[in-house]
């Protein structure tokens, strides 16, 4: 059904959003044209907008929100003044029009808002579309959105420490309306991307005025000539660089047309080699302590054991036991949950009140899963080597008052005394590697006797010896 203003052909509805195109005239479709020029009133999001200064000429009564931006200094409270502004318009004069850049239901707050809290009070709307700002910006650096184009508010991206994009698709971040915005969007990106990736400038996508501009992305602030169209495109990274091209190989590879040998591993086939690919990342990063840079290798090794990784978790995948996305939940909800001081209202001084928070968090954690939470030594995984195994449990024991390390150091004023010549890190493995030499000596294995010894300490403390 429809109703008539002054003889033109207008929604039937209380509310009327309407999308002012990318920016010419000739872009407004006709059913936005008869809204803007036959409606009984018309508010318009911003006058920043070549069509806004046309309509001016067409009609004195058009009224802009413009103000209300100066008004307010957060954006929440600004869209929350504009929804605020046009509902309480609406309720006097039906069939009012609030018209925004683009089309309405994309890349606008404030219409989302206006929907929602529109029908929570009964009134009827309807929406009248134009071009969104998306056509004509992948147009203007010749790309086709169907393939993979990603659109994203540059602002959400600015505010992100890693941009939670796929580096390997197209990219338009819009609505890049200054100077700053550029300058933390250009942060945020190179947290993903190389910093010299070409990166371009759009500005008035779609109007006789484009402009385009192709820039290294460490460089994207140095202009200052950014305004409300401007939107910034960022070509995918090519050379299978993104982690989902990782996790398409791997599945590939686990395809029945991929290759047997990696259709034949199952998760207990790859767990000495996820052993052996840890420690080959740790002796990458060693090397950095001889002042080489070994950046490279380390790349490397890191790209070997998340692959592993990968796998593993395509194995499990193919079983129906979990996901790659369960995998990454699981991970960041444990990352925020025992964060309560970054991600929640909690208060810390020092470390040790962090430290203090965790345990009593994993406790929590423990006891949701049903698992004893009195077991001071709980946690240390039985697989670790001996020396690390014997540091774990030394760190618990000690924390939980079972262990002085003082007092069991003065058990053997021998070994103390050898240890007083011991100074920094070279002297330790040295003493070490004797004590490793003197058991051989004597048909003993130091890391059989050691993990013996720490398992018999742990048996002893459930035993409450």
């Amino acid at each position: 059904m429809s109703i008539e203003f002054d003889g033109v052909d207008l929604p039937r509805a209380d509310l009327i959003l309407v999308g002012m195109g990318p920016g010419a005239w000739r872009d407004v479709s006709l059913g936005a044209w008869q809204a803007l020029t036959g409606a009984p009133a018309v508010i318009l999001r911003t006058a920043q907008h070549p069509v806004a200064a046309q309509l001016a000429a067409l009609r004195a009564d058009v009224r802009t929100c413009d103000d209300l931006y100066d008004a307010h200094a957060a954006f929440a409270d600004v869209y929350a003044a504009i929804v605020a502004r046009v509902l309480d318009a609406a309720v006097t004069t039906p069939g009012l029009v609030y018209a925004v850049p683009g089309h309405p239901l994309v890349g606008e707050i404030t219409t989302r808002r206006l929907l929602d809290e529109a029908r929570a009070r009964g009134m009827s709307t309807a929406v009248v579309g134009s071009a969104s700002f998306v056509e004509p910006a992948f147009a203007a650096v010749g790309v086709d959105p169907m393939d993979g184009g990603q659109v994203v508010d540059a602002m959400l991206l600015a505010h992100m420490h890693h941009p939670k994009v796929e580096v390997g698709l197209p990219l338009l971040a819009a609505q890049v309306y200054a100077r700053q915005v550029a300058s933390d969007l250009k942060l945020t990106l190179m947290n993903a991307y190389p910093d010299e990736h070409p990166v371009t400038v759009i500005r008035g996508a779609g109007t006789d005025d484009q402009r385009l501009h192709t820039t290294p992305l460490h460089a994207l602030d140095q202009a200052d000539d950014f305004d409300h169209m401007t939107s910034v495109y960022v070509p995918p990274l090519d050379d299978a660089r993104s982690f989902t091209d990782l996790q398409e190989i791997v599945a590939h590879l686990r395809a029945p047309e991929g290759c047997p040998w990696d259709q034949e591993q199952t998760l207990a086939s790859l767990r000495q080699d996820l052993l052996g690919e840890a420690v080959e990342v740790l002796e990458a990063i060693d090397v950095e302590e001889t002042g080489e840079d070994n950046s490279l290798h380390i790349a490397e090794e890191l790209g070997d054991l998340l692959l592993l990784a990968t796998m593993l978790i395509q194995i499990a995948t193919e079983e129906g036991r979990f996901k790659m996305a369960d995998v990454a939940q699981h991970i960041v909800h444990k990352l925020i949950r025992r964060h309560p001081h970054v991600f929640g209202d909690a208060e810390v001084e020092s470390l040790d009140d962090i430290f203090t928070n965790w345990d009593a968090i994993k406790a929590e954690e423990k006891a949701a899963k049903g698992q004893p939470t009195d077991d001071p030594l709980a946690g240390v995984p039985p697989h670790l080597p001996a020396l690390e195994k014997a540091r774990k449990l030394q760190s618990k024991a000690q924390k939980a008052g079972l262990l002085d390390r003082a007092a069991l150091a003065a058990q053997s004023p021998t070994l103390a005394a050898l240890f007083e010549d011991v100074s920094d890190a070279d002297a330790l493995g040295r003493l070490l590697w004797q004590l490793v030499a003197l058991a051989h000596e004597r048909d003993l294995n130091a890391e059989d006797a050691l993990r013996a010894y720490a398992v018999g300490f742990r048996e002893r403390v459930a035993d409450g010896a």
